[in-house]
């Protein structure tokens, strides 16, 4: 009964509230403290009206007052109550009630308040557990008649096949997809999970959460789950789901039989008797309805190209580089084949070295890429891992008599590719544990002698250069994507013969040009041809301090389709800045979703915005609506890359026009729709470099031009960011490694064509590669 009404008789409750209740000081409320068995009492003095939020939910906010410690410096508290409960309290609290609540959350508030309130409020929801009893004297309510009233009804969950676009629902669900939780390009957590139920419909739901412990404790294929207000949306004819304020999560393994028992980390939550019939009856269902995996591949039963999931314990770690980094694991078997030791210093590698070099012939290192990276640093060692979609690799080195085997965990979260850290309690840990504990590890050696052992060549001592070259001598350096049906075609018969035509070579990369690979970035216009150079960060930071002396209109804030915010800075210059927040269904979106403009900002704040929302665009005033700045300035930032317009080729248009995208069902801000939409011919970053390429019957120059499809790096990106840039440098070292002679360099294969570049009165014939990327293992 999440909101009672207590009968007041002679100043005393007829239904006493419940014995393990203790009243709670509001001078002894803090933020992070454990509240649970304790409760809040005070007058309701002020009460607001009742309202949704954005995503629907009601909201109530009243004010009590401490009628036990009037005199005190904080005698009041603001109250806000979410869902069913603030909606039955909006009906029946009056002025003057004493108003009691439990199960409560305290949250501190950002500034401190000098009215005399709280500095935290309490949060009050039935999903929370709370509970909230009103104190009524006879004749005031209804309520007089009875001693205890619930005004709250059951939770109503919906079935997959009723629900409807823009509604906020509770739902069981049957996991038949999930990517483990990831960093989205925010700072949110996000986690993304394909449901199903017996009505045979299937709802993918992206769930988004600042703590990673908020989202769903999903650990496999066949898990159960129940949302409570998740908001349904429908995109290209299917409905998705999406967290809405106050969602939560139960999960429940979904094998028939096992104890029904909801993983999550709240500390209070609701769940009936009569949901448990539901969960069981889901088990049976999915039990012929799902093709749920067999028990986890185990290290003994690996096989070279496989992808797998494995469940082990974490025994070490250490940071590779900027985008990898190492996990050791075990699970008490032994890999079949012998396994790569990543190269690392000694003193980067965390954990137990005595345990380390007892499990040299049973733990394996798994080499973490990209966006994973980040989730794996702070994982502690001795934790129980279930890691998603590790991919074997077979290679050898020429050092090496035989082949051994690579484990990567590639970046990206395709085929729910991920890391998830199992609790102790989980069954297959528990499982794992005993096992583990009756392995026979090798005999332990003393930690002196230990240190005294030549540790590098535990780890390796070969530099990460010369292990790479090593591997991709045994290696076809690049992948032809088309024309297979095309034979090798010798470069002196190329060279004799007319363009235009197409031809295969096999050949060597003797040099190429620039040297500095940055400079091989250009911004490409495909409406003129045109080439130039990509503007540098002073270019840009002089077009902004130019725009800073326009004042921002205020006729053109907080229009129907952008909220705008002002304020003045702190330094000497006392700038003004003005930033308009695009809105989707007049409501403000999620940083991550969300596009804004900016007036007055200073380079510096504009790449921080960037970096929390979707895009940025600068733009300043005039009269009668906002307009971009000069194209030699990006008309958009998106994360790291910056977007420019062709000066020749473009027709900008004034800002208004970006309201039809923000009218879209999922605005995507794509950069080619915004481009189009403000009339901007969108430039294209490329790479251009000359390459000579030789083989036994000549020399040839060909031109690269290529955006991403040759490198398998964005040229967009290249420019900042570290990783790419030394990616970048390493395929070069291996595609013409410096001081090797020419009959060591290693052959390439690729597709060039020839063309006919009139040059005064005279044809020029140039040579260019195409669809040719490199090897995924070179990169």
């Amino acid at each position: 009964m999440p909101v009672q009404l207590l009968k007041i008789v002679k100043g005393q409750s007829e239904t006493p509230l419940p014995s393990h209740l203790q009243k709670e000081d509001l001078q002894h409320l803090q933020e992070g403290c454990d509240h649970t068995n304790k409760y809040i009492q005070g007058i309701v003095t002020l009460s607001y009206p009742l309202t949704k939020l954005g995503d629907g939910t009601d909201f109530f906010k009243i004010v009590l007052q401490d009628s036990d410690n009037l005199s005190s410096t904080i005698s009041s508290i603001n109250v806000l109550i979410y869902g069913k409960m603030a909606e039955d309290c909006a009906r029946i609290i009056h002025h003057g009630e004493t108003f009691i609540v439990a199960g409560f959350k305290v949250i501190k508030l950002p500034t401190v308040r000098e009215d005399g309130r709280h500095g935290c409020h309490l949060e009050v929801s039935e999903e929370a557990g709370s509970t909230i009893y009103i104190c009524t004297k006879p004749g005031t309510t209804a309520a007089s008649e009875t001693a205890s009233v619930s005004v709250a009804p059951k939770y109503v969950y919906t079935p997959l096949n009723h629900l409807k676009d823009g509604t906020i629902v509770n739902l069981y669900g049957v996991v038949k997809f999930f990517k483990p939780p990831y960093i989205s390009k925010g700072t949110d957590y996000c986690s993304v999970v394909t449901l199903v139920d017996p009505s045979n419909v299937k709802l993918t739901c992206s769930l988004f959460s600042g703590n990673l412990d908020s989202l769903p404790k999903i650990y496999k294929v066949g898990d159960i789950v129940r949302f409570h207000r998740i908001k349904i949306r429908e995109y290209n004819g299917q409905m998705q789901g999406i967290t809405s304020g106050g969602f939560a999560s139960l999960t429940f393994d979904g094998t028939v039989g096992a104890p029904v028992v909801p993983r999550t980390s709240s500390k209070v939550y609701t769940f009936m008797e009569e949901e448990q019939k539901t969960i069981e009856e889901l088990r049976v269902w999915a039990a012929s309805n799902i093709s749920i995996s067999g028990p986890a591949t185990k290290l003994s039963g690996v096989q070279p190209m496989l992808f797998f999931d494995l469940t082990c314990q974490l025994v070490g770690k250490a940071k590779v580089d900027g985008s990898s980094f190492l996990l050791k694991v075990w699970d008490g078997t032994k890999c079949p084949y012998p396994t790569w030791k990543v190269p690392v210093e000694a003193k980067d590698l965390e954990g137990d070295r005595v345990l380390l070099h007892q499990l040299r012939d049973l733990a394996v290192d798994i080499l973490v890429y990209d966006n994973h990276v980040q989730l794996a640093e702070p994982l502690k060692i001795g934790s129980f891992l279930r890691i998603y979609s590790i991919h074997t690799k077979q290679a050898s080195a020429d050092n090496e008599d035989v082949s051994h085997v690579e484990f990567h965990l590639h970046g990206g979260t395709c085929y729910g590719r991920g890391i998830g850290v199992l609790p102790e309690s989980n069954p297959d840990v528990k499982e794992l544990k005993a096992f583990l504990e009756s392995v026979h590890l090798a005999d332990s050696q003393n930690l002196e002698s230990m240190c005294s052992m030549d540790v590098d060549s535990t780890f390796g001592n070969v530099s990460d250069l010369e292990l790479h070259l090593q591997r991709c001598q045994q290696l076809s350096v690049t992948v032809l994507t088309d024309h297979q049906d095309l034979s090798n075609t010798e470069l002196k018969t190329i060279i004799n013969s007319p363009a235009p035509q197409q031809y295969r070579i096999r050949a060597k990369l003797r040099t190429y040009k620039p040297q500095k690979l940055h400079q091989s970035v250009k911004l490409h216009c495909s409406k003129c041809n045109s080439l130039q150079e990509v503007p540098d960060r002073d270019d840009f930071d002089f077009i902004l301090r130019g725009s800073a002396g326009t004042a921002s209109n205020p006729e053109l804030h907080n229009t129907s389709w952008y909220e705008s915010v002002t304020w003045t800075t702190q330094d000497q210059k006392q700038r003004e800045i003005t930033i308009h927040f695009v809105k989707h269904d007049e409501m403000l979106q999620h940083p991550e979703d969300t596009l804004l403009m900016i007036e007055g900002g200073t380079l510096k704040e504009i790449w921080k915005l960037s970096k929390r929302f979707k895009c940025v665009i600068p733009v300043r005033s005039t009269e009668d609506d906002l307009e971009l700045l000069d194209l030699s300035a990006p008309f958009l930032l998106q994360g790291n890359v910056k977007y420019y317009g062709c000066k020749q080729c473009s027709t900008p248009k004034p800002m208004k026009n970006l309201s039809s995208l923000a009218a879209e069902q999922q605005p995507s801000w794509e950069p080619t729709e915004i481009a189009q939409v403000l009339g901007i011919e969108l430039l294209q970053y490329v790479f251009i470099m000359k390459f000579t390429l030789v083989d036994e019957t000549g020399t040839l120059n060909a031109y690269l031009f290529d955006h991403e499809k040759f490198f398998q790096i964005p040229a967009s990106e290249i420019l900042t960011n570290d990783f790419l840039q030394q990616k970048m440098q390493m395929t070069m070292n291996t595609l013409c490694p410096p001081g090797i002679k020419s009959g060591d360099l290693p052959w390439l294969e690729c597709f060039i064509k020839s063309y006919n570049v009139r040059d005064g009165m005279k044809n020029q014939v140039y040579y260019q590669i195409f669809d040719t990327t490199i090897a995924e293992d070179v990169v």
